[in-house]
C-alpha cells in the first residue's frame, strides 16, 4: 500500500493535463494511494487505467471502483456502463508520473537522481556507478534490468526502468533510510512511453548507440530520439550534467543544454583513458581528468568496459568526488552478473556468461575474448523471439566473423517457432566458412560447446547472462547458464575443489 501524509486529490493531480476542469467536490477528496493494478486497489486510491499492448486497462475499472478506488484515470474514454468517477487525461503514462511525483512529496529533489541510456553498456555503468557511491559515503539505490537494490535490499525487476509510480515509490523510500543517491538504468521504451517523464535527474548518461529494439522503436532515427528525451526531456529541466560518449557517432549528435563531460579514447574527451593494459586478470589504465590523472585498476576485461569505467568515473566527478575515491570505487567492483561473468570449476579453458544480446554487443563480448589472446572461440547464442528479426541474421554472421565454432541455439523463443528464429540466425552464421552445429535445445547445447573445449579455449556461452529462466510458448521455466555450465563441467569431470 502507498504512504504518503494526507494528500487531496487536487494536490495529486496538480500539474496533471486533464481534459476536463477537476471538479471542486472530488478536489478536496483525501487520497490514500495511486495504483496502475487493479488488483492491489484500496480504499482511497486513484487508479490509472493504460491502453496495454495485450490488455485494455478500462476493463479492470470496474473491479478497481469495487475495491474502493475513488477515481478511474485514463487517456481512453469511459467504457459503457461505467458508474464511477472517470477522469480523462491527454497522456496517461504522464499523468500517472506526475500524480506519483505529487503523491510523494517530489523526492527526486533530495534524492540526486543518475539515468543511463544506450543500448549496451548501461547495466555495467550503473554497477560501477553505485559502487563509487557506496564508495563515497552515500546511501543508494540502483535500479535496473538485473534487479532493483534499496540500501542494500534486493527488489526484483518488474522492467529494466519501473513505472513512474514505482520509481518515485522507490526513491521515497531511500530517502526514509537517510538515502541521498539513486541510479537507474533508463530504456529507450521507457522514455518513450513515459515512465521516466518529469523525473529531475543530476546527471544523465550515454554510452552508445547501435541496432536493437526496431520491432519497436521502426527506425534508428525513432529509436534515438528516444534517447535524446533523457537529455532534453519535454516539460522538464534538463539534467545538471550531461556525461556522453564523445568516441560513438550518435553520442557527438545529442543536443543538450546541460554541463557536458565527454569521455572516450579521444585526445579532446574531457575524462579519457591511456596506458590501456588488458589482461584475463583485468583492466588497468590511467584516467586523464581537468581534475587530475590517477591509475585505474579493475576486475572487468576488454575495451569495452574501458568505456564504462570511463563513463562511471565522469558521473562521480559530475557529484564532486574525488578521483582516488572513484578509483576505488571502481576497484571495489570486480565483476557484474551476467556481464562476461567467469564459470570456473577448474577446467583448463575459460568459460564465460555474457547478455549480449545484439550484433553489436556479440561483437564486442567476442573482441574482449580475443583481447585474452585465447587458442580457440567457441560460441554459444540463440536469438530472442517476438524480437526485432532483422538482428537476427547480423547476430549470426558477427558469431561466425569473431568465433572458431559456434553452437547455434535458442534464447528464449516466446511465442515463436525456435525453428524458424534459428533459420533466421542461420542466414548470417553461413556466410562465413566457421565451422557450426545447430542444437535447439540450449542446455544440450552448452553440453556441446563445453565438451569440445580445450586447455586455452574460452567458451562464450551469450544472450541471456544473468537471466535464471527460458520463456517457451506455453510456460516460462527456470534456467540459469551458469547453473547449467557448472552442471556440465562437473559432469565432465570438473571441480574446483
Amino acid at each position: 500500500m502507498n504512504i504518503s501524509s494526507q494528500s487531496t486529490m487536487g494536490d495529486v493531480l496538480a500539474g496533471v493535463r486533464l481534459k476536463a476542469k477537476l471538479p471542486p467536490a472530488l478536489a478536496g477528496l483525501p487520497v490514500l494511494g495511486l495504483d496502475y493494478d487493479s488488483r492491489r486497489i484500496c480504499p482511497g486510491f486513484l487508479f490509472f487505467a493504460f491502453a496495454g499492448a495485450r490488455a485494455d486497462g478500462r476493463q479492470f475499472a470496474a473491479k478497481a471502483k469495487e475495491l474502493g478506488a475513488i477515481a478511474t484515470i485514463s487517456e481512453l474514454e469511459m467504457p459503457d456502463g461505467f458508474d464511477g468517477v472517470w477522469l480523462e487525461v491527454e497522456h496517461g503514462r504522464r499523468a500517472l508520473a506526475v500524480a506519483s511525483r505529487n503523491f510523494y512529496r517530489h523526492p527526486d529533489e533530495r534524492v540526486m537522481m543518475t539515468g543511463i541510456t544506450g543500448t549496451n553498456g548501461k547495466t555495467t555503468t550503473s554497477y560501477l556507478i553505485d559502487s563509487i557511491l557506496s564508495t563515497a559515503g552515500h546511501t543508494t539505490a540502483l535500479i535496473g534490468t538485473i534487479e532493483y537494490q534499496l540500501a542494500g535490499k534486493v527488489i526484483e525487476a518488474a522492467n529494466t526502468t519501473p513505472e513512474s509510480l514505482d520509481l518515485f515509490r522507490i526513491l521515497s523510500e531511500l530517502e526514509g533510510v537517510g538515502g541521498t543517491r539513486a541510479t537507474m538504468e533508463v530504456s529507450s521504451h521507457a522514455l518513450a512511453l513515459g515512465r521516466a517523464y518529469g523525473v529531475r535527474f543530476h546527471t544523465a548518461v550515454f554510452t552508445n548507440l547501435t541496432r536493437d529494439h526496431l520491432d519497436f522503436h521502426h527506425t534508428m532515427d525513432e529509436y534515438f530520439a528516444s534517447k535524446q528525451l533523457l537529455f532534453a526531456p519535454a516539460d522538464t529541466p534538463p539534467p545538471k550534467f550531461a556525461v556522453i560518449n564523445r568516441d560513438d557517432e550518435y553520442g557527438r549528435k545529442i543536443a543538450t543544454s546541460s554541463k557536458t563531460l565527454g569521455y572516450g579514447l579521444d585526445e579532446h574527451a574531457d575524462v579519457r583513458a591511456t596506458e590501456i593494459s588488458s589482461t584475463f586478470d583485468g583492466l588497468r589504465f590511467r584516467l586523464q581528468t581537468s581534475e587530475g590523472d590517477i591509475a585505474i585498476a579493475s576486475g572487468l576485461a576488454g575495451t569495452i568496459n574501458v568505456y564504462n569505467i570511463l563513463a562511471a568515473c565522469a558521473t562521480g566527478l559530475s557529484y564532486g568526488i574525488d578521483l582516488q575515491m572513484i578509483a576505488t570505487g571502481i576497484a571495489n567492483r570486480p565483476a557484474v552478473p551476467g556481464r562476461f561473468e567467469r564459470v570456473d570449476a577448474g577446467q583448463p579453458f575459460l568459460v564465460v556468461v555474457d547478455y549480449a544480446h545484439t550484433d553489436d554487443a556479440l561483437r564486442n563480448t567476442l573482441a574482449v575474448a580475443h583481447g585474452l589472446s585465447p587458442k580457440r572461440v567457441i560460441t554459444v547464442f540463440g536469438c530472442g523471439g517476438d524480437r526485432d528479426r532483422t538482428k537476427r541474421p547480423l547476430m549470426g554472421k558477427a558469431a561466425a566473423e569473431g568465433s572458431d565454432y559456434v553452437v547455434l541455439t535458442s534464447d528464449n523463443p516466446r511465442s515463436e517457432d525456435p525453428l524458424a528464429i534459428i533459420m533466421d540466425a542461420l542466414v548470417g552464421l553461413q556466410r562465413r566458412e566457421t565451422a557450426y552445429v545447430v542444437e535447439p535445445d540450449r542446455k544440450t547445447a552448452i553440453g556441446i560447446a563445453l565438451a569440445k573445449a580445450g586447455p586455452g579455449d574460452i567458451v562464450l556461452i551469450a544472450g541471456k547472462g544473468h537471466e535464471n529462466y527460458q520463456v517457451l510458448k506455453d510456460k516460462t521455466i527456470h534456467f540459469d547458464d551458469r547453473e547449467v555450465a557448472r552442471d556440465v563441467l562437473t559432469e565432465l569431470g570438473w571441480s574446483k575443489l
